[in-house]
């Protein structure tokens, strides 16, 4: 059977994430104790106990969602469920769980890129004044056009009509107030903490970049999509290029799970993340396809 990886991004936490993980695998815990250690705060805590509003930070959310997928991971290999993917894919930070999954780093580099990730974005939130809307039942160029009249970014291409758009918050109240009539079934403003993946994250793609050039990356073990192409990153340069430049462009993850499907053969996604949002995508995009999508220890299946 042909696997495919998929790793869970930011908005997808929820508290006691991991918790049963911890508690019924020494693999896991051994992570989360790791975690600890390199971050110097109790991660364990924020995950399994919250409260909500710290685990929605971005310096604690991306760590976090991090640590748990790569868990889910290393669990279910473990068991025997997953041998020699043929892909994988992240949706935004969960690219970084990917690229570990894919042994471009280990787990430590891998923590150390996504808290310093979570940190650089989480002052870039602070320093702007930046939201984001969720456009639902539309199609892509009627997407564009909002974006270009309201002056904001396309964030997130999710699945077929389901589309985020980021930038200024005066701006994206323009957009929930002009783009239901335009023929969307529905127009939400997210509650976050920024404008992810937009202009205003520049800053943030900067001082990353800067990061980036202290770490050394490897070949990826299976083929991995990047988000900002939606096609395979191989050369450690062109991936570090590809992670500064997610910052601050569109996630085009349908085109990701698309592209996975289709050249890599995957008969079987896996999701390794929280709250089945990954699952939903696929559900969405295409219902032929099979999935499978793990967040505690009893979920994990005897096969696939």
């Amino acid at each position: 059977m042909n696997i495919g990886v998929l790793f869970s991004g930011q908005g997808a936490q929820t508290v006691g994430m991991g918790k049963s993980l911890f508690d019924g695998f020494y693999t896991a815990k051994r992570l989360y104790e790791q975690a600890d250690k390199i971050l110097g705060w109790k991660l364990t805590e924020a995950s399994f106990d919250g409260p909500d509003t710290l685990l929605t930070e971005t310096r604690v959310c991306q760590p976090a969602l991090y640590v748990h997928g790569f868990a889910v991971y290393q669990v279910i290999s473990e068991k025997g469920l997953i041998q020699n993917p043929v892909a994988a894919a992240g949706l935004s930070l969960g690219e970084l769980t990917a690229l570990a999954s894919a042994e471009v780093f280990d787990f430590e580099t891998g923590l150390r890129l996504v808290a310093e990730r979570g940190e650089l974005m989480q002052k870039a939130c602070d320093a702007t004044q930046g939201s984001m809307a969720s456009l639902i039942g539309g199609s892509y160029e009627l997407a564009k056009q909002v974006c270009d009249d309201c002056d904001v970014d396309m964030a997130n291409l999710n699945c077929p009509g389901q589309i985020v758009v980021s930038g200024e918050a005066e701006k994206i109240k323009k957009v929930v107030e002009t783009a239901k009539p335009l023929g969307f079934k529905l127009v939400k403003e997210l509650n976050v903490a920024g404008a992810y993946h937009s202009r205003l994250m520049q800053s943030a793609a900067d001082s990353y970049e800067s990061f980036l050039k202290d770490f050394e990356f490897s070949t990826p073990k299976f083929p991995v999509y990047s988000n900002t192409t939606a096609q395979t990153v191989s050369e450690p340069e062109e991936i570090k290029t590809a992670l500064v430049k997610q910052i601050v462009s569109s996630v085009r993850f349908e085109e990701c799970m698309r592209n996975a499907q289709s050249e890599q053969s995957v008969d079987h996604f896996v999701e390794c993340g929280v709250g089945k949002v990954i699952g939903g995508l696929i559900k969405r995009t295409d219902r032929s396809w099979a999935s499978t999508s793990v967040q505690e220890a009893e979920e994990i299946p005897e096969s696939l």
